[in-house]
């Protein structure tokens, strides 16, 4: 269908018959158009601000939520709406109990927070200054007593910054280290010679012996000690090697009389001697569990003052020599330590001089021992190892028949049971108990035979104290007529103590048994020593010492008493 003139005349019909009705309503409403006055409320921005409250058409009854102080339009007309109702609502005032303290501060109720946590080597926050914080320190002031406004350079402010790393002050990573305090801090140092730590030292001291013969009459002589140290320790990642040398020289300011009471002296006129004990020790790493283990070891020595294997009319004391060395391996399987070793040693004698001149040959006490040793050791926690180990040798002697016509050469070992222990480093060492026996072809000469006892322990009692405990036993060779050999004991007990770091106290106490079987002979001595010792610097030491020896015998005109007071210096590096 198509439009047309109908079509547009019918439209224009439905127009005016709508404004019919609008025209009707305008001819009877006979009130006049007014203009709108200018007032404050046309300013207000506020809700209803144009009218009255009470002029609103669609005004509310209650008062909004929210605003319970009454419109600020209200306000401003000196009117105040009602209050809203408060029946059944639950009162708040102001913040509630913790509201603040999130997950781990302070609740006032008592309620249980959960603790800060941290990731690894973060910073912990410090806790706030409680009572007795000193007051912060007043600000800094310039030359002319005036506040200071510039914050003065920090001590590093010229230099290279630091990485961060380095600085710690990367988010996240641990706190670097402190380096350990100096156990030891007035200790040799050493010096590097390649890749062998070198440490040396010399002691020098002198003093007076009340008796340096050891004889039952004491002659008294001034005396000086010379007693060099040397080691030297390899730092390779495998393999190992030591060799530590230690030794002294004991002379004194005069000689001793030949005679006594018109009888021979039994001490030399000259009772200087040498001590020098020394040994080098190397380890081959062939795999993790299997070494190769070797020792070379050095001892120069005489007898012992007072000893009866002293000659009477002696001029000095002979020197022996005792060269030796041990070559073997060591086998770890998982917990389980194997150690074999073969030994070898050769001890000589020099010849006697007499006070007439003329000279004995002490061929006679010269032998050669050929031995083995065994241990086996078990870890059985980190600290403990408990083990076995036995010994076995043979002593040929060079001359068949010694001066009283017996023969020496012998057969012995000794098999002993310990352990060692480690107790949270306050308690460390090794002890062990055995048996020792030595059979001679000489069928004249009983078996030598004793308990065994052997023990190292170190007690770290303080920081400034440690108190040590040496127990050692050992089968020794004499020259006396029908005696087969001598069984000595030694015990010794050391407590040393920091007084300062620069001031140390030692004090020392031995005891020793010494059994000759296959004679009524039996010694006993006993040594008390004190030793203080001031450390100026690394390198130089001043030492002082006290000891009081004691020989008791069983044979007449045996026993001794002696007193040696000594003062001297110690060079290290």
């Amino acid at each position: 269908m198509t439009s047309g003139p109908a079509e547009g005349r019918k439209r224009r019909g439905n127009l005016f018959r709508a404004l019919l009705p609008c025209l009707a309503l305008a001819a009877l409403d006979t009130t006049s158009a007014q203009a709108q006055t200018v007032t404050p409320d046309l300013f207000n921005p506020v809700r209803g601000g144009f009218v009255s409250p009470q002029d609103l058409p669609l005004r509310k009854t209650a008062d909004n939520s929210g605003d319970a102080e009454g419109d600020p339009g209200d306000r401003q007309r000196g009117r105040n709406r009602p209050a809203p109702s408060r029946i059944g609502q639950i009162p708040t005032y102001g913040l509630p109990a913790a509201s603040g303290a999130k997950d781990s501060g302070y609740d006032s109720l008592n309620r249980k927070r959960k603790s800060p946590k941290f990731y690894p080597g973060q910073a912990r926050p410090k806790p706030p200054p409680g009572p007795g914080t000193p007051p912060p320190s007043p600000p800094p002031l310039n030359a002319a007593g005036q506040l200071r406004l510039s914050v003065p350079p920090a001590e590093g402010a010229n230099k290279t910054p630091l990485p961060p790393a380095m600085a710690g002050t990367i988010v996240g990573q641990p706190p670097r280290k402190r380096l350990k305090l100096d156990d030891d801090p007035f200790g040799a140092v050493g010096d590097y010679a390649g890749s062998f730590l070198i440490k040396s030292a010399v002691e020098l001291s002198g003093g007076y012996d009340t008796n340096p013969g050891r004889t039952f009459e004491p002659h008294g002589l001034p005396s000086y000690v010379i007693a060099p140290e040397f080691l030297a320790v390899s730092d390779w990642e495998r393999h190992t090697l030591v060799a530590d040398l230690r030794g002294s020289f004991t002379g004194y300011g005069g000689n001793l009389p030949a005679t006594i009471d018109g009888l021979p002296n039994s001490a030399p006129t000259d009772v200087d001697r040498p001590d020098l004990t020394g040994h080098i020790d190397g380890r081959l790493d062939v795999t993790r569990d299997t070494r190769l283990t070797a020792q070379a070891r050095l001892r120069v020595s005489t007898d012992n003052p007072g000893s009866p294997n002293v000659q009477a009319g002696l001029a000095r004391y002979p020197i022996y020599t005792t060269l030796g060395g041990t070559l073997g391996f060591d086998q770890s399987f998982n917990r389980l330590d194997v150690a074999v070793g073969a030994t070898v040693d050769r001890t000589d004698y020099t010849n006697s001089k007499l006070t007439d001149g003329s000279t004995a040959s002490n061929d006679d006490r010269n032998f050669s021992q050929y031995g083995g040793i065994g241990r086996v050791s078990y870890d059985l926690t980190p600290g403990v190892k408990p083990f076995v180990e036995a010994e076995g040798d043979t002593r040929v002697h060079d001359q068949q028949f010694d001066r009283s016509g017996f023969q020496r050469d012998s057969t012995g070992g000794y098999a002993k049971a310990g352990t060692s222990f480690e107790f949270t480093r306050l308690l460390t060492g090794e002890i062990a108990v055995g048996y020792a026996a030595r059979n001679y072809v000489d069928l004249r000469l009983d078996r030598l035979q004793g308990l065994l006892t052997s023990a190292s322990l170190i007690w770290n009692a303080t920081p400034l104290t440690t108190a040590k405990f040496y127990s050692d036993t050992q089968i020794a060779e004499t020259t006396l007529p029908g005696t087969s050999g001598v069984l000595v004991h030694t015990y010794t007990f050391e407590v040393d103590h920091d007084f300062r770091r620069w001031l140390a106290g030692i004090g020392k106490f031995t005891y020793g048994t010494y059994d000759y079987q296959g004679d009524n002979r039996n010694d006993k001595t006993y040594s008390l020593e004190g030793d203080l010792i001031y450390k100026l610097n690394r390198n130089f030491w001043i030492k002082g010492s006290l000891r009081h020896d004691i020989l008791d015998s069983n044979v007449p005109l045996a026993s001794s008493n002696a007193t040696v007071a000594m003062l001297g210096v110690r060079l290290q590096n």
